[in-house]
């Protein structure tokens, strides 16, 4: 089973009960068998817009580095939120533009 993600909210008991009574009510309850008998996405190409495949490829990829921060710098950027590591690739792309002879 894939991580669920830190916001995920689950449903309580009887909303899962409410959830299964509606699947056994409406059919949609699969046994086993029915499990077995199923066949990946994959085999059916005129499906194939279903599969998500990941992040497009980009033309120019970032590459992972290890960089060593003041505590302060660090901080202040982690502090603005998500994405603080694109907002220092900003910063360094902006000193760049100044300080490039």
């Amino acid at each position: 089973m894939p991580k669920l993600k830190k916001k995920t909210i689950l449903p309580s008991a009887i909303e899962e009960q409410e959830i299964a009574s509606q699947a056994v009510a409406d059919g949609t309850v699969l046994t086993a068998e029915m499990i077995k008998k199923m066949k990946p996405v994959s085999q059916f190409p005129e499906l194939g817009f279903l599969v998500k495949m990941g992040r497009p490829v980009s033309d120019n990829p970032k590459k992972a580095v290890s960089i060593r921060l003041s505590p302060d710098v660090l901080s202040s950027f982690k502090a603005t939120g998500r994405g603080w590591q694109t907002r220092i690739d900003n910063a360094l792309r902006d000193w760049l533009k100044e300080h490039r002879t």
